[in-house]
């Protein structure tokens, strides 16, 4: 299904690091009906506010890429709101989606979702065959419900509404803020602020050993409109790069990047997280998507924007 330029598509969360990605691709292929709306404009917790935006707006499709998220600390700082923030949004978003008629509905979650120790990589199958990681349950447990929300609606209803799980992300408009921040941008900040300062040292959350997956947010973008185009099944679908990384080579990375000539050290009385967290992405990969941005090209794109946003601060 190629949807159509002059189609009316709200991108929930289209400030944030992925909505962003997605509003710049949706412009970049010719979309001329495109609806955003900031926090203060609409506050997804308000159900009478989403569903009044709905009725107004009749959307024909919706991207879900507003969630309130962070890393390990802000997870294991509130866990309250990271539960019920999430689950208010996503309740809001795909009910009102269903009232309104919408006629297709992307829902975006979060490899967090899978068992702390499910195999590697991880398959869409192994969803709930195992605990969660306690640093980010909080947040995996929502992403979850929003998951099951959309199949519901989708057996009860036959609303087309699909869901993805993204890896971890990054590029423009990230979250650099040293407290609640991914690990990615977390490091960017620490190393260009160790490099202002001449600091001899950086230090390093955990002992570098966890292995990671990243993927550029254009990237994720890019996948979400083939998707939309491409993908209309009850089973949510990986998205990730294929390709992982161990903390300490990432540190390593950015550091190269950034240009910072001391030396790393890790605290390993702070936590690591998952041990390894690798998607498989194959049955995306075999409907014809693949990535574009290897990593250190977007670290070097996502350190140019932090420049841009944060440097003069």
């Amino acid at each position: 299904m190629e949807i159509a330029r002059d189609a009316r598509i709200y991108v929930a969360g289209h400030r944030g690091l992925v909505g962003s990605a997605i509003w710049r691709e949706l412009q970049r292929r010719g979309f001329t009906r495109l609806i955003g709306r900031s926090h203060a404009e609409l506050d997804l917790l308000e159900a009478a506010a989403v569903r009044e935006f709905y009725a107004r707006e009749r959307p024909e499709f919706v991207v879900i890429a507003a969630a309130k998220v962070g890393g390990i600390l802000a997870n294991d700082s509130y866990p309250a709101e990271f539960l019920y923030q999430n689950l208010q949004i996503q309740n809001h978003l795909i009910h009102g989606a269903w009232q309104a008629g919408v006629r297709k509905l992307l829902f975006l979650g979060s490899s967090c979702i899978y068992p702390r120790l499910a195999p590697q990589p991880l398959k869409e199958e192994y969803l709930l065959t195992g605990p969660l990681e306690p640093t980010n349950e909080w947040y995996a447990v929502a992403k979850i419900a929003g998951i099951k929300l959309c199949q519901a609606y989708r057996r009860q209803y036959g609303c087309d509404f699909i869901s993805a799980m993204p890896t971890n992300m990054y590029g423009p408009n990230d979250n650099y803020d040293p407290q609640n921040s991914h690990v990615l941008p977390a490091l960017i900040r620490k190393f260009h602020e160790a490099k202002q300062a001449n600091a001899p040292t950086v230090t390093c959350w955990g002992t570098g050993s966890p292995l990671r997956e990243f993927l550029y947010a254009d990237d994720l973008a890019r996948a979400c409109l083939f998707l939309l185009e491409n993908y209309s099944e009850e089973q949510f679908i990986n998205v990730g790069s294929g390709a992982e990384i161990s903390v300490r080579e990432l540190a390593e990375t950015v550091k190269r990047v950034i240009g910072y000539a001391g030396d790393i050290v890790w605290d390993a009385t702070k936590p690591d997280g998952m041990p390894r967290k690798l998607m498989d992405s194959s049955r995306l990969f075999a409907l014809g998507w693949r990535p574009q941005v290897n990593l250190e090209t977007g670290i070097r794109l996502a350190y140019d924007d932090f420049l841009k946003k944060c440097a003069s601060r």
